[in-house]
């Protein structure tokens, strides 16, 4: 029987028919979280489905601007091809574009049929995969901000921020910092996406905004942050706009960052972070998975702060946090235990920005609290006031090289994640490191050039 006769595939491509969509956009996300795919007509779904579409493995190892490299089974392989295959479970009709849907695609390796080990969202299977031997099902909650841009053709970069003039309107909607109405407007196309949107407001800084996604398994809060991305940057295009999610993108302004709430259910759905009658009203579960996450904080930051660019959001007073600290309702604090507890129990982890692959930072932050909950780990004392002291508490890494080497020296997270794909991040990682610092900055020129 081909996959055109199956009776899911059928009633499928059915409702394609019924909701008048002819055009299905396979799409996934590379190794650095940008969606990859291919427009496919529906009569071809069926086939795509049973036989896959190929695609070349360097799409995983492909530079934001086009560059290939050489990470084994690349290059020095001939360039092979991984096999994307539909999922039709998670078809989505496109608002903004009518007779198009979105679905996600899995890849796997056509010579073997494995999944392949540099695709994020098979490696954020296997982590929850581990989560379930230990009789753990992970709940996130992704919050994500964006800055919105103008063309602006007299400046460097060719970008400028939207309503720039307008500052201290955080926390705020309406007209008064959005004078195009954008963050109503991407609100109810995203809604109506049924990628689980809750709210949004304006953020801290001219331009920014936070649009907040609702609490699910790990990786369908995974699979909605990473579409939720896309779709925000889609629709920005589709106004001759830039949405980006680069952690920061100006010197005058703060960053971008990309909050994940985390708890954990046991196999009855029930809260286990949550303990009435314990220190802080959390399970000895919950603070061993807080030690957990502090433990392994340098190789995490490798994946949640993954671009040279990140670390220039660290610093004092920023609210994005360099120090290694956790507090209840402390916003300081690298993890942040909100007040709420029984079925609403959960950490915030506060160290991500917005550029991180969402399918690698909510694996690399389940497979932390899982080693922190295997070990037994307990954490030191929660932070008081206002943080920022590096004699209270460890400092991450200020810098990418050095987020990368305490990745690789992290066995115990290595092992989680798989070395194969631990092996390719690194690679692909630390040429962009060298690539950056080949390259000459305006900040280089502007320093040195007048007077040396």
């Amino acid at each position: 029987m081909s996959a055109s006769d199956t009776p899911d595939v059928r009633q499928h491509m059915d409702r394609l028919a019924a909701e008048g969509i002819d055009v299905v956009r396979v799409i996934y996300p590379d190794l650095i979280g940008t969606d990859r795919g291919r427009d496919v007509l529906r009569g071809h779904l069926p086939s795509a489905v049973e036989h896959g579409l190929a695609f070349c493995c360097a799409v995983y190892h492909t530079t934001p601007r086009g560059g290939v490299v050489p990470i084994a089974g690349g290059l020095e392989a001939g360039l092979p091809d991984v096999s994307v295959h539909p999922d039709l479970g998670s078809v989505h009709a496109l608002p903004w574009e009518p007779g198009v849907a979105w679905c996600l695609g899995n890849t796997t390796d056509p010579a073997t049929g494995a999944h392949s080990p540099e695709s994020p969202r098979d490696l954020l299977r296997t982590v929850l995969a581990r989560c379930a031997d230990a009789g753990l099902r992970p709940v996130v909650g992704p919050e994500l901000e964006y800055f919105l841009l103008d063309e602006a053709p007299e400046s460097p970069t060719g970008w400028r921020r939207y309503s720039r003039a307008v500052d201290g309107a955080v926390y705020t909607a309406g007209l008064r910092a959005d004078p195009d109405n954008h963050l109503l407007r991407t609100l109810r196309q995203v809604r109506d996406l049924g990628i689980g949107v809750v709210s949004g407001n304006h953020e801290f800084d001219a331009g920014q905004f936070e649009i907040n996604l609702t609490h699910s398994d790990a990786l369908d809060a995974a699979d909605r942050a990473f579409l939720f991305k896309a779709a925000v940057k889609e629709l920005a295009r589709r106004e001759g706009r830039l949405a980006t999610f680069m952690a920061k993108p100006f010197n005058d302004a703060g960053g971008s960052g990309f909050h994940l709430h985390f708890s954990c259910q046991d196999e009855d759905g029930r809260n286990v972070f949550d303990a009435p009658a314990a220190p802080f009203g959390l399970s000895d579960t919950g603070r061993h998975a807080i030690a957990g996450i502090l433990a392994h904080a340098p190789a995490l930051a490798a994946l949640l702060n993954p671009t040279v660019n990140s670390y220039k959001r660290f610093g004092p007073n920023t609210l994005a946090p360099w120090l290694i600290d956790w507090g209840l309702d402390n916003r300081s604090a690298m993890i942040r235990i909100p007040p709420e507890r029984g079925s609403g129990a959960r950490l915030e982890l506060r160290l991500g920005d917005a550029s991180a692959n969402p399918y690698l930072a909510i694996a690399a932050l389940t497979a932390a609290a899982l080693l922190g909950i295997q070990e037994a780990q307990e954490p030191p004392a929660p932070l008081e006031g206002y943080g920022y002291d590096p004699e209270k508490s460890r400092m991450l890494p200020m810098g990418l090289p050095a987020a990368l080497d305490a990745l690789e020296a992290d066995t115990a997270l290595v092992d989680v994640l798989g070395k194969s794909f631990t092996d390719s991040f690194l690679a692909y990682k630390r040429d962009e490191v060298a690539r950056f610092h080949r390259h000459v900055t305006d900040w280089e020129f502007a320093e040195y050039s007048y007077h040396l």
